[in-house]
């Protein structure tokens, strides 16, 4: 299997493509680099702002039928040059006169490269009517292939035949909180079971997962209000040994308390992954709520792109905007069933670092009540969870 290598200047190398790529690995590969390399899930991230234009430059290209052909027989200079040939015009008579090629825009003859702006608006194009980070798999891309909606507090991937908020069969489509169809809910591919921390291959599971696999899931996995539970999808953070692996997205197979890891299915791979639970961030969806500034997003839905530390908020995708913005912990309400960490609690702070499943949230003083264990439940400050 190809590996991208974002520092080449081959477009089918930085997409990690064969030439003869179909349409649709072009596309899920586009799909899988670019939410791992967008700016707002990387912020103030000059590299990974690079790559993504990179990536969004390399698959603009190789997705336009016409322009495809002329990269594959003249190069860069070839593709950026359809673009000023008449209309009809094919590349099998050559070039005479050289090149004048570029992106729409104008900005001269010669090799050019997509800017920011391009690379998003091309973004935005391709997940047009559809939640980008909202899922797993390319189901909702256009053109692409069907998905499967989420379960619980997020999107997620059905491992038993029902779960919490209504999961849905292998087979199905589905939507988001946010509506529209969620472009990451597939794609799963074969998955491996591992025994050891990291990366793992042992019993494949070819094809996917099968129902007899679900039920055993669902016989053998106690409920525990305090695990991720199965089917949630995440993201990877803050890994030192697999570093390259940061900002990737996977789905939970399994919680190890024995170790207090998770093992992690890695999307469209027959690995797996045993991360701990700080490694893990839930791509989940979320209302907002609260906000004396900007009202026009209150009540408004979306997805858990990433979390700034620093300045103490997530960066959430307003579905109905398509876009991205930057909302404190106590504005951002999570779904019930959604597992989530206790933190900065003063009054018990025995309670901090421990995770529970939210069972209600009461909108009048805007706290959660939180299922720890089968006999205790807390109630908490919505800022005082995080996930």
């Amino acid at each position: 299997m190809l590996q991208p290598n974002l520092k080449s200047s081959n477009y089918y190398e930085i997409l990690g493509c064969a030439r003869n790529a179909s349409d649709a690995e072009l596309k899920k590969a586009y799909r899988k680099l670019a939410v791992k390399w967008h700016p707002d899930k990387n912020p103030d991230n000059e590299e990974a702002t690079k790559n993504f234009q990179a990536i969004s430059e390399a698959y603009a290209t190789l997705s336009d039928e016409k322009k495809r052909k002329l990269y594959d027989q003249y190069g860069k200079e070839g593709a950026d040059a359809s673009d000023h040939m008449p209309e009809g015009a094919t590349a099998s008579g050559g070039f005479p006169g050289g090149f004048a090629g570029g992106f729409p825009g104008g900005r001269g003859g010669g090799v050019q490269h997509m800017s920011q702006e391009e690379a998003q608006a091309f973004f935005a194009d391709v997940f047009d009517g559809v939640d980008p980070f909202g899922g797993f798999g390319m189901g909702g891309l256009r053109g692409g292939m069907g998905g499967m909606g989420g379960s619980g507090g997020g999107p997620s991937i059905s491992f038993t035949t029902s779960s919490m908020g209504g999961g849905i069969p292998m087979s199905g489509f589905g939507g988001n909180a946010g509506g529209g169809m969620d472009p990451f809910s597939s794609m799963m591919g074969g998955m491996s079971m591992g025994g050891m921390p990291g990366m793992s291959s042992s019993m494949p599971i070819g094809g996917g997962m099968r129902s007899s696999f679900a039920q055993q899931q669902s016989t053998q996995q106690p409920k525990r209000y305090n695990a991720i539970p199965p089917g949630t999808v995440v993201s990877f953070r803050g890994l030192v040994n697999a570093s390259d692996r940061n900002g990737e997205m996977g789905v939970v197979k399994s919680f190890d308390p024995r170790n207090g890891r998770y093992i992690v299915a890695l999307e469209d791979s027959n690995e797996t992954m045993s991360v701990k639970a700080p490694n893990l961030l839930q791509n989940v969806h979320v209302r907002v709520y609260g906000l004396n500034s900007s009202l026009q997003l209150n009540g408004k839905t979306g997805t858990i792109v990433t979390w700034i530390s620093d300045r103490e908020r997530y960066n959430v995708h307003i579905s109905a905007l398509k876009r991205v913005v930057s909302i404190r912990p106590a504005n951002v309400i999570l779904n019930k069933g959604t597992v989530a960490q206790i933190t900065g609690l003063n009054s018990k702070p025995e309670l901090n670092g421990k995770f529970g499943t939210i069972k209600d949230w009461i909108r009048e003083t805007n706290k959660y009540d939180v299922q720890l264990s089968d006999s205790q439940i807390v109630r908490i400050k919505v800022e005082n969870a995080r996930v």
